[in-house]
């Protein structure tokens, strides 16, 4: 039987991509984007328009994940047209390039508001459902920047790593009520992200680097040329990751999936905090608490 599926960050990039493959595959995709009667209302009417065409169940959706009520609006819809939903794909996301210094607070707390916040207002308004339900999965589009710092990218790398924390501490609590949290960790593929990218405001603090205050142009070019080579990664690839996780039987995926050749590091560093998560558990008496999440989520 096909699953409810409720993606945000949906117009475009591995949202898109995994609304259509889903939907294609027989589920019931709510495709979320902020914007659907505004901004982004042609990416609205082109999934509209395919569902149509093609017979899916591929329905967007309004929802801007920094807006305080609408992840609730959007779940109360979801339920009303579906009566349950079984996954939730948080991909909604924003990236940054910049020294750190050039950005004020206001600039980071942009950032966190949609990175870090906006999964939670979606996971806390969907969770009440699924604890209920006594089953469900929230997939979280985390990045090989939240297991690993990049330079002139440090307040983007923060909100990832903390979303991964959020993500774990997640799958912990929820996993002996029968839901499981997992993590995607993609390497740098070319999608609209890129075109998006934001920066601190605050030039004038960059001046006092010297050299290092082109940094982020420089990584920004080096990425660019990069990904438009004819062998740069396809974003299908993180599509099919998707699509897989949402299929996969409970109690069979790893917390963590890694994406990209260029993610070969993570490998060993997921291993090992694995381990050492398993170890500060039953170090604190909570070994009923990690033998749930393993099962949940087995190595």
């Amino acid at each position: 039987m096909g699953k409810v599926v409720l993606i945000t960050g949906s117009s475009t990039g591995f949202g898109r991509l995994a609304a259509e493959k889903l939907a294609r595959r027989g589920h019931a995709v709510y495709a979320t984007m902020r914007g659907v009667a505004g901004a982004n209302g042609s990416a609205a009417a082109e999934l509209a328009a395919l569902a149509e065409a093609e017979g899916l169940t591929l329905v967007p959706l309004e929802l801007d994940v920094t807006e305080d009520g609408g992840a609730e609006r959007a779940v109360a819809g979801v339920l009303a047209a579906a009566g349950r939903i079984d996954v939730v794909v948080n991909n909604a996301g924003v990236a940054s390039l910049g020294l750190s210094e050039a950005f004020t607070p206001e600039d980071v707390d942009r950032l966190l508001d949609v990175n870090v916040l906006g999964p939670h207002r979606v996971n806390r308004a969907v969770l009440p459902h699924m604890r209920k339900a006594g089953a469900g999965r929230i997939i979280h589009l985390s990045s090989i920047a939240g297991r690993l710092v990049i330079p002139a990218m440090g307040p983007y790398c923060a909100s990832k790593f903390a979303l991964e924390a959020m993500a774990e501490a997640l799958r912990l609590e929820v996993a002996p009520l029968g839901v499981e949290s997992t993590l995607i960790e993609p390497g740098a593929f070319p999608t609209p992200i890129f075109a998006k990218l934001g920066g601190g405001t605050d030039a004038d603090r960059s001046a006092g680097y010297g050299p290092l205050a082109d940094l982020a142009g420089q990584l920004k070019e080096g990425l660019g040329e990069a990904l438009a080579q004819a062998d740069a990664p396809d974003p299908e690839e993180v599509a099919e990751v998707i699509v897989a996780q949402v299929e996969a039987a409970p109690g069979t995926l790893p917390f963590r999936t890694r994406v990209g050749a260029d993610t070969g590091p993570l490998a060993a560093l997921n291993g090992a905090a694995a381990r050492s998560q398993g170890e500060l558990l039953h170090a604190f008496g909570l070994s009923r608490i990690a033998e749930a999440a393993a099962a949940a989520n087995p190595a």
